[in-house]
Formats: C-alpha cells, structure tokens, sequence
C-alpha cells in the first residue's frame, strides 16, 4: 500500500533534478479558489510552488505564482491537474523609446498662465499643436462635452502633488490616495515612490511621451529625468504616467483620473501586474482604461481580461506601438475590446515611428 503512493514525491523530486535559475513566474487560472491552489502547490515534503496574489480581484480565479521548476515542466504539471483552466508565463514588458527630452515646437512652451477649468495652467499645454489638429476645444464647446466618470491609465504612476490634477484625481476614502501600486502592491498609485534623490530641475517640464507630440504640464515632476549615462536607465520612464494623464486631462478636463501604477520608473512591468489593473479598475468603477504601451506576444490572460472589461462595459484604449511598421501588437490588437491608437504629427501625417495597419488600429 505505501509503494502506491511514492510516485507522487519521486514525480517531484524528478522535477527538481533540473531547477530553473530563478524562481518562474506564472499566471494560473483556476476553479479551486486560492485555498485550492494553495493545497496544490504545498505537495507534502517538497512543495512545488507559492501563491503570490489573487490578480482578478473579487473573482477569485486567477493568481500569480512561483516555482523553483522551469516553467515547461511546471506548465506540463498544471496541465494535467484537474481545476486548472490554463496558464501562462509572467512576462516583463518595456515602456520603450522613453527618455528623450524633445525641443518643443513654436508656442508649445508657452508659460502664460491661463485658466482651465479652475486650474492655473500654462497656455502652451492647452493650445499646443496636436490640441489644435484634432479640435480639442471646439468639440467640447460644440458638444458641451468635458470629460465625465472615471479614466483609469495603467502606467507609471502620477505626480499627485501636481496642482493640475491634483483637483481631479479620483480618491479612496479609506486610504486617503488615488489609485494603486502593483509594482509594490500597496495603495496609492504615486510615481514619486520610485524617487529617492533631490526632486528635479524646474528647468526640464518638456517632455517627449512615446516619441510623439510634447506635452506640456507646469511641474517639473511631469518630466523625463536625465539618465546620466546610466545603462541601464533607473528613470528611463519617469514622469510617464504624469504625462499621459496631463493628456488625458486635457481632453476631458472634469473627469475623474485613476492612476494604476503597473510600471517601474525604469520602464519595465510584468503582465501580472497589468492583468491585476484591469481587474483593479474595472472593480473601482473605471469608465475608461488607458494603455499607452503594447507587447508583441499574445496573452490569452489579457485578452481575458479586455473581454472582461468589455462585458463590464469599460472602454479600452491602447497604443498601436512605436516601431514604424505593420505589424500585430497587443492589447491594441483585441480590437473586440480595444481601440488601437497611432500617433500623427504636428503637420497631421501618419507620425514616421508611429505602427500602422487594419489589424490594431
């Protein structure tokens, strides 16, 4: 009778004849609920894997975990395991082509301050270039449309400091902070947290976001900071998400911002983190998920979770890339879910870096 039973460890013990370097990081999705997949992984004698986090919320069926096994071996054992739906490798992504402080065009760095919408603001930020191709201003006094609800941007944080938005930053009650921190998974989705120095210059408010038009905020925290030579770049994407949202503002001035930090400042950020965004937002009211960064690989997990958002009636946007080609990227390319967006220039042609094509835009 005891002999029926040692195929289970020694099944175990072969897996760890041939431990990965690191542990893996994997996306489960299951129907045993966390107290069921924690029974999983704690095999007696020789666990094979920690829950790290519920990912989907109040739903209660997707987690990330980690395994001393590499993660084909560890895949193969989820596989064949009843209640698990399917599983994926984490991936990290990268904010890429940041960093590049940008000389603005004529009026864009216009310090004139102007009113709007009960916020001191630079001229230069409201009437720049690209709010003027694409009529900013007269379609919202045509429409009488402002912004309303709440628009959550999965990026790098905010500056909640910065007197622009400050006013319409969407805040929890019970943690007195906008947002969340999935790169540390706590509240409040700051940027400032991944800052330890001196904070920077004044001198350095322009700022280039995803190689395309310059934005102009009136706080210094809105800018890419100088790497300094640095490789890798610990502030590659500092001031992202600040800037995004400075966008985002603009075009809807009176809508609520929910800032979900899923990103490190040097750019990076792991799909988990993304995926518990969505879920994060689409569970706190978010009427609008912006995504300004894309992956070239397909996820069946974020594809799950755009559908989700959707059937949750949460509008998706997301970036087309940056590579100047045809080519597929994701979530741009859920396009049942998500809208892809390409970028323009100031003379309102298709933007040299900006991806193109039918399949993401």
């Amino acid at each position: 009778m005891k002999l029926r039973w040692l195929w289970v460890p020694l099944l175990i013990c072969g897996f760890y004849a041939s431990p990965a370097t690191a542990d893996t990081r994997v996306i489960v999705r299951t129907t045993l609920g966390l107290q069921g997949l924690e029974a999983f992984c704690n095999v007696p004698l020789l666990p094979i894997c920690t829950v790290v986090e519920g990912l989907d919320g109040t739903l209660n069926q997707l987690f990330l975990v980690t395994t001393p096994l590499d993660v084909t071996t560890f895949l193969n054992l989820l596989g064949s395991t009843v209640g698990i739906v399917d599983a994926e490798a984490d991936q990290l992504l990268s904010l890429n082509s940041l960093n590049h402080v940008t000389t603005p065009p004529p009026g864009l760095s216009d310090t004139t301050p102007v009113n709007y919408y009960g916020s001191t603001v630079w001229d230069g930020y409201v009437n720049q270039p690209a709010a003027q191709i694409v009529g900013v201003s007269q379609a919202q006094s045509t429409f009488h449309v402002t912004g309303t609800g709440i628009v959550a941007d999965i990026d790098t944080g905010v500056d909640p400091n910065h007197p622009v938005l400050q006013p319409v930053l969407l805040i929890n009650q019970s943690t007195g902070c906008s947002g969340y921190d999935f790169t540390r998974n706590q509240p409040c989705g700051s940027v400032m947290t991944d800052f330890t120095g001196t904070p920077p210059s004044s001198s350095t408010n322009v700022a280039q976001v995803n190689q395309s038009t310059a934005a102009v905020l009136d706080q210094s925290t809105a800018a890419v900071l100088d790497c300094n030579q640095q490789t890798p770049c610990q502030y590659a994407a500092f001031g992202h998400g600040t800037m995004v949202m400075g966008i985002i503002h603009l075009v809807a001035p009176q809508a609520q911002l929910l800032p979900l930090k899923a990103f490190s400042s040097d750019g990076t950020g792991d799909l988990s983190n993304i995926l518990h965004a969505v879920y994060y937002g689409v569970q706190n009211g978010a009427n609008v998920i912006n995504m300004s960064f894309d992956m070239t690989s397909n996820s069946l997990e974020f594809s799950k979770a755009m559908d989700y958002a959707n059937q949750n009636g949460v509008i998706c946007a997301a970036s087309a890339g940056n590579d100047g080609m045809e080519e597929i990227v994701y979530p741009a390319a859920y396009q049942n879910d998500v809208m892809g967006v390409a970028s323009t220039s100031n003379t309102d042609t298709v933007s040299s870096f900006s991806n193109y094509g039918n399949a993401i835009v």
